[in-house]
């Protein structure tokens, strides 16, 4: 595999970095999306997977025209595999995950709060007895704050997000619909792909309008867990992990070289960084129907000469 992509310096303004992706202001209330080979785990970077960047990007793409009915999004053009045209938004101050099923390794997944003997769990209640990697009796919706450079999340309760004002009443309730709206469309078209959308992190902001609008990416592998349908009950019945198509691996190996989210992430192989490169292929392909064809190589250079921009 190629190396993977992990930066662009573009001559545009107002350039801002975020985990995965590069922005830059292009032109009048609109940005450029630049996103890279990144991949963050425990609110950290932690190394570079080849493809994965343009992966995230027409996936999201591709669910971007399936959701418009839903909610708006910020999409305007996508001229090159990964890159992003988009209208200049506001973000909301918390990201929305939607959790359809108790599982996850991190501190603020419901699984591993349970396991700690939580029973009431961002302002739910769990009853006792509950199997990990099994689904809840409808998908929940548990905020978290967005956390600067280096830090960590925290989670919140629905009731949080209005009670510490971060959002409007009036608009926390149309993110609310929004998003589990999204969410059964994401299980209905990952379920028809012999997947299992088990949980996503969605992103909203507001437009110079005013309007709601769903931003960032949607239901990728680097914002969703996805495991495959027809080894789940299996893999359940003999007490293993779901068979997953996401990031979900990465974090389990972080977790048993001792690693917790702080201090230096431990080198991993280079054979997890390929598989999972063909985990996120795997999923483009089956989630769309497509044959994922790699955009040319240094995809910086071509990045540059699709836009016009020298180097």
């Amino acid at each position: 595999m190629h190396s993977p992509f992990l930066d662009i310096d573009l001559s545009l303004p107002d350039r801002r970095d975020g985990k995965v992706r590069v922005s830059y202001a292009d032109g009048d209330r609109r940005r450029l999306f630049v996103t890279t080979d990144r991949l963050s785990a425990f609110d950290r970077v932690i190394a570079g997977v080849p493809y994965k960047g343009q992966v995230l990007n027409q996936l999201s793409g591709w669910w971007f025209e399936r959701t418009c009915d839903v909610v708006a999004n910020h999409v305007i053009d996508i001229p090159d595999p990964n890159v992003l045209i988009a209208h200049e938004c506001q973000p909301l101050p918390v990201e929305v995950i939607v959790r359809g099923y108790i599982t996850g390794v991190t501190s603020t997944s419901l699984w591993r709060q349970y396991e700690d003997g939580a029973r009431t769990i961002y302002g739910y209640h769990f009853a006792d007895g509950l199997r990990k990697n099994t689904d809840l009796p409808s998908p929940i919706i548990t905020p978290t704050t967005k956390a600067d450079h280096g830090g960590h999340d925290e989670p919140l309760s629905p009731s949080d997000v209005t009670r510490k004002g971060l959002v409007a009443p009036p608009l926390w309730r149309e993110v609310e619909t929004a998003a589990l709206e999204l969410f059964a469309r994401g299980q209905e078209l990952a379920h028809t792909a012999g997947l299992i959308l088990a949980d996503t992190k969605y992103e909203f902001g507001t437009s110079a309008s005013g309007q709601l609008m769903l931003i960032d990416e949607v239901h990728t592998p680097d914002s969703s867990r996805y495991w495959v349908a027809d080894t789940y009950e299996q893999r359940l019945d003999a007490g293993q992990e779901p068979e997953s198509l996401d990031k979900e691996v990465v974090r389990r190996a972080l977790i048993e070289a001792g690693y917790d989210g702080h201090g230096i992430p431990p080198k991993l192989e280079v054979a997890v960084w390929d598989a999972t490169s063909r985990r996120y292929i795997d999923a483009y392909e089956r989630l769309t129907g497509l044959t994922f064809e790699p955009g040319g190589y240094p995809v910086d250079d071509r990045i540059r000469e699709v836009l016009g921009h020298a180097a």
